[in-house]
């Protein structure tokens, strides 16, 4: 896998819109990210498709494409992230210049529809980063306590041989009404965590971190974008739930869909988020869901599988490399990176 360099407090990070304008519908959520990002230390530079209108930006997924490939190519940008998620971001996915991109590897971060963008950058070569955008994560980040910015930032400007991940004590399921200007980076209350659930395991497991947003992978199988049978093979795949709370049921039949892929079979652990807007019992449900599919429906009693993780759509979220090396210990409940994420020293 081709790393990018980890970033510097003067970095300068390209601000791009990959799927859904976002920034044009509410900019004042849009501001208080990009003043975040600065209030870290970073320059950013946002390209045309960052601000444009959202109906313009539907109707021209190249103009997005474009932009991406730009960014890629800008000797000044060492960093790319993304506003927003969405829903249509597939679309831009035959207009990425895969072969450049992958010649010229930055740090590519986002997360929900930006799923599409770092599963294909990672299958063309490149380490990318499932984590906060500009405003869902990085808009409230102000509002998050001390550890959770102060690891954001370590996170991005070190390259430590190995790091095991955090968890944290209280989260929140998204945000107040954007179109009140008083909500501005607020967060709905925090809720006291129950931590990993570890689901099924014993001994350590280790592979390759993939993975993101479920419905967003529902769109690309079946697609050139969709991985081989041999690519999951000792893979960590991660697995989150949007927005949009899909029932469990949906859950079930997607997750049975990779059973009967082969994909358990071949997998080294499978990593499940905190599903937003699920009631505690709700969680109790999807996890039960989780593991009589892998367990009872395709017999894979020894696959380790650790639910009510820190990523997706509930804040604050931790931040995972696809194509890095990790180890999940299901004693602990712990995922450590087992390789330094970032080229250089």
């Amino acid at each position: 896998m081709k790393k990018p360099s980890y970033l510097h407090s003067d970095s300068t990070i390209a601000i791009v819109s990959p799927s859904w304008g976002g920034p044009s519908t509410f900019p004042h959520i849009y501001q208080q990210g990009i003043n975040n990002l600065t209030a870290l230390g970073f320059t950013v530079k946002p390209y045309p498709t960052a601000t444009m209108d959202a109906d313009k930006l539907f109707n021209n997924p190249k103009l997005r494409a474009d932009d991406i490939n730009a960014a890629f190519l800008d000797p000044e940008v060492d960093a790319i992230i993304a506003t927003i998620g969405g829903s249509d971001s597939a679309r831009i996915l035959k207009y990425l210049d895969l072969d450049m991109i992958s010649q010229n590897p930055k740090l590519y971060m986002g997360y929900s529809d930006s799923t599409s963008l770092t599963t294909t950058l990672n299958q063309s070569g490149i380490v990318t980063f499932n984590g906060p955008s500009v405003m869902a994560g990085f808009a409230q980040l102000h509002n998050f306590d001390d550890s959770y910015q102060n690891y954001l930032k370590t996170f991005l400007t070190t390259n430590p041989t190995t790091r095991t991940l955090p968890t944290f004590s209280h989260f929140c399921h998204g945000y107040p009404d954007w179109a009140n200007t008083a909500h501005t980076g607020l967060c709905h209350p925090f809720i006291k965590s129950r931590g990993p659930q570890v689901l099924q395991g014993n001994a350590p497991a280790t592979g390759r971190l993939f993975g993101g947003c479920i419905e967003v992978l529902e769109m690309l199988k079946g697609t050139d974008y969709w991985p081989d049978f041999s690519f999951w093979q000792q893979k960590v795949l991660f697995l989150e739930t949007s927005q949009e709370k899909p029932s469990v049921e949906y859950i079930r039949y997607w997750l049975r869909n990779y059973g009967v892929m082969g994909v358990f079979e071949q997998l080294s652990a499978l990593l499940i988020g905190r599903p937003r807007d699920y009631s505690e019992h709700e969680q109790y449900v999807l996890e039960e869901t989780v593991l009589n599919v892998v367990k009872e429906e395709f017999n894979n009693d020894q696959l380790v599988v650790i639910a009510n993780l820190d990523f997706g759509h509930t804040d604050p979220q931790i931040v995972l490399p696809l194509g890095i090396q990790c180890k999940v210990d299901p004693q602990q409940g712990s995922i450590t990176l087992m390789e330094k994420v970032f080229s250089g020293q």
